[in-house]
């Protein structure tokens, strides 16, 4: 899943079921019939498509994988927390918060932290960098706001790019390490990697420093060098194939060249 541009993104998944992994790559806004803005997210969306999922025939099961980048990390997150038969769960650049919506689900609800526009910077480049305008985390790990991921029956792969300007990537994972050992879980994965921005892609793919935001209608920076963010995009994409594969009973082959 991913972030706040909505819409139906399937190069992943499908890079994923490239790997003989069945997957569904799972659009909730800005798509169709789907409402064409965010206010509150409410799970029970969610709840169906991982039956669905399950209950596919050529899904082996019982449990299923989450992948999701930015607020669909968040998702993916909540998913695991309140939801059945999530068996691994990675989080590309999440903050482990709600940001700026409500999570529901069923009688719980998570409240918004917000954000504070006044905080916004302007870099050199002339756009906008966001990286501190999301309120502060009162209360640390225990912030109303955090998502409960010591509920999570899997565990949790964090990929976090240290120079991520959409949010403090690394010290929220570092927020939810301190929040799952406070409850008596093991220690996530944390994989930090230096010069990395937001925008964590497949291997290979073009960088993206800087975009425009479809929420604050201007183009902000998303962080990252060339040469350290190329890098771990092939990283990280080990890292991932090589979690799911360890953690939902699957073997990593490599397909034999047609060319």
């Amino acid at each position: 899943m991913f972030g706040v541009g909505g819409g139906l993104l399937e190069y992943r998944a499908s890079l994923l079921a490239g790997k003989g992994f069945a997957v569904m790559a799972l659009a909730y806004y800005n798509y169709e019939d789907l409402p064409k803005g965010m206010e509150n997210l409410h799970l029970e969306y969610f709840e169906e498509a991982v039956d669905y999922l399950r209950n596919h025939p050529q899904v082996k099961g019982p449990g299923i994988g989450l992948l999701g980048i930015s607020l669909g990390a968040n998702i993916c997150l909540s998913m695991a927390s309140f939801l059945k038969n999530v068996s691994a769960t990675v989080s590309i650049n999440g903050s482990a918060f709600t940001g700026n919506i409500g999570i529901h689900y069923k009688q719980t609800s998570i409240p918004p932290l917000g954000h504070d526009l006044r905080r916004t910077k302007v870099a050199f480049s002339g756009l906008l960098d966001i990286v501190d305008i999301r309120n502060d985390t009162v209360g640390g790990c225990e912030n109303p706001s955090m998502i409960p991921i010591e509920k999570a029956q899997g565990p949790i792969l964090f990929i976090v790019g240290q120079d991520d300007h959409n949010w403090r990537s690394e010290l929220y994972a570092q927020g939810a390490s301190q929040r799952l050992q406070a409850h008596g879980k093991e220690k996530p994965q944390i994989i930090c990697y230096p010069g990395t921005g937001h925008y964590i892609e497949p291997p290979y793919f073009p960088m993206c420093p800087a975009s425009f935001h479809i929420l604050l209608n201007k183009p902000v920076i998303w962080g990252g060098e060339p040469r350290p963010h190329s890098k771990a995009q092939v990283d990280a994409w080990k890292q991932i194939l090589s979690f799911f594969c360890k953690h939902l009973g699957g073997t990593q082959k490599r397909a034999i060249p047609k060319l």
